[in-house]
């Protein structure tokens, strides 16, 4: 046994939080595409994934209060309150855009926000992969890729953007302009979120290698 292994506690209470937290990121990002793609009764699934976003905030909650009376922790208090606040805003984004969706009244859905969803979603795949991988950090290698995998996703969600937007002030409808507008920036916000998570990541696998 090594003196990593000596030191560190071996209660597996934040990994169980953090997977579970990250897997309520991919649960609420793939509804977001389902609500993109299916633009069908959509009140019923903004408050699915409101209801997921509310989820997530427990487990914030349960981690906070885990770290609180924790005296030893198997990753730096900062480290942990990091990840445990970069993912509920992740959540927190993509839950806004389906409130954006809903509330603006828009009649449909287009091509860039239903790339942008997919974006978020494979992001957040990736994310939820990298997260498993801390429980043992046996491969940082394996948690670095995935998270150099957000960064590029990202950066195409910066040009998604760009694109969009060009389109969209091509047309006239100043008030559709508006509401789409915020919308893609929403979602555009949501990959940021997700590569903040990715650079929490990254820095415990360099960290504790």
């Amino acid at each position: 046994m090594g003196l990593r292994e000596l030191l560190v506690p071996h209660d597996t209470v934040f990994y169980d939080l953090f997977e579970k937290q990250a897997g309520l990121v991919t649960e609420a990002a793939w509804m977001l595409v389902d609500l993109a793609e299916n633009f069908s009764n959509v009140k019923e699934k903004r408050h699915a994934i409101e209801s997921i976003e509310h989820k997530g905030d427990q487990v914030t909650h349960d981690i906070y209060q885990q770290l609180n009376t924790t005296f030893i922790t198997p990753l730096d208090p900062e480290e942990i309150s990091r990840l445990a606040s970069t993912l509920d805003e992740v959540l927190d984004s993509i839950d806004d855009t389906a409130e954006k969706m809903l509330y603006y009244a828009i009649p449909a859905t287009d091509t860039h926000i239903i790339g942008l969803a997919k974006l978020v979603h494979q992001s957040a795949r990736e994310l939820e992969s990298a997260v498993k991988s801390v429980r043992s950090l046996k491969d940082p290698r394996y948690i670095e890729e995935r998270c150099i995998e957000v960064n590029r996703l990202e950066n195409l969600a910066d040009d998604a953007l760009a694109q969009a937007i060009t389109e969209l002030f091509r047309t006239t409808d100043a008030i559709a302009i508006i509401k789409l507008k915020d919308i893609y920036e929403q979602l555009e916000t949501a990959t940021d979120n997700c590569e903040d998570v990715a650079n929490t990541l990254s820095d415990i696998a360099i960290r504790h290698s």
